[in-house]
């Protein structure tokens, strides 16, 4: 059987750090049939020098500083692969990852995104970042546990029918992407190995720099999937369930730098049934004085003690 063309496509901006390792893993692949694509995102370090000491095992792009999904979407103009594998410029991949996602979805014949776990590694420690394949596709969006950019396969064409990425999208784009996609039926295909490895080692990234921002995107995009399941008398119990535990969770975050915020948002929550107290962030300790007290006493205690 033929192998499927691969493209692997790498956005980079000020990541002279990292980029090599990144650039390195994706040409360690042991998948045969494959191409390398670097966009440099108006890059002002050393990172252009990196991939140019690549030589044409790896094609580069320059583009002004548009962010992340800009230069992802440059890669796709030029890409000639049948399957498009994305990974940021501070992550890598083992090198089975591609074949290994093939091999487990019989090529990923009925597939039009091939998803995985994930490595996390941080201080020099990994953990895999699990997904619940019990719960349906939704509840695994919703509890975000669909996979960092790394962890998926794309059928291109499948890709592009949708739009590719959303350049102006600020955050959660990896998971705007993913709501798309299910609003539009792509078939996700699950392969349960983990080979791809998502590197914790800045505050500075786009997912972590703005937990505010963060909040509001991850909660309007919560919103938009419950619309849409609701219109289609599909929005469950379970899904309400989880929403309501990725809600708090993130009233929880908020209260860290912002209390009085944190508190509107957890009422405003609350008022549509969307706030659930369970899992991690709700600690017995903590359940019993919210009980008692409410939300912002709560925090003030939890700020004291080992709750946090």
């Amino acid at each position: 059987m033929k192998k499927q063309a691969v493209t692997i496509a790498i956005p980079c901006f000020n990541a002279a750090r990292w980029i090599g390792a990144a650039i390195q893993s994706a040409l360690d692949q042991t998948w045969p049939e494959k191409e390398v694509i670097v966009v440099d995102d108006g890059s002002t370090d050393g990172s252009v020098a990196v991939v140019r000491g690549f030589g044409d095992r790896v094609t580069l792009i320059q583009t002004e500083h548009c962010g992340g999904n800009h230069a992802r979407n440059a890669a796709l103009k030029i890409a000639s692969g049948e399957w498009v594998q994305f990974l940021d410029a501070d992550d890598y991949l083992e090198p089975p990852k591609i074949e290994q996602q093939f091999a487990e979805t019989q090529n990923g014949a009925a597939a039009d995104i091939i998803y995985s776990p994930t490595w996390i590694e941080e201080g020099g420690a990994r953990v895999v970042h699990e997904i619940a394949t019990e719960t349906d596709l939704s509840a695994q969006w919703v509890s975000w546990q669909l996979p960092q950019t790394g962890g998926a396969l794309w059928r291109m064409s499948a890709l592009l029918r949708i739009g590719g990425w959303k350049d102006l999208q600020p955050c959660c784009q990896e998971h705007e992407l993913y709501l798309r996609a299910i609003k539009a039926g792509l078939r996700f295909v699950f392969a349960p190995t983990p080979h791809a490895v998502y590197r914790v080692w800045s505050q500075e990234t786009v997912c972590r720099k703005d937990p505010r921002l963060v909040i509001d995107v991850r909660t309007a995009l919560i919103d938009d999937l419950r619309n849409w399941l609701t219109a289609k008398g599909q929005w469950t119990e379970d899904h309400q369930r989880l929403a309501g535990r990725a809600c708090f969770e993130m009233a929880r975050t908020l209260a860290q730098s912002d209390l009085s915020r944190a508190a509107d948002y957890y009422s405003t929550r609350a008022a549509k049934k969307m706030m659930r107290l369970e899992g991690p962030a709700a600690p017995r300790g903590y359940r019993l004085v919210h009980k008692a007290a409410g939300f912002a006493a709560a925090e003030r205690l939890a700020a004291l003690t080992r709750w946090r």
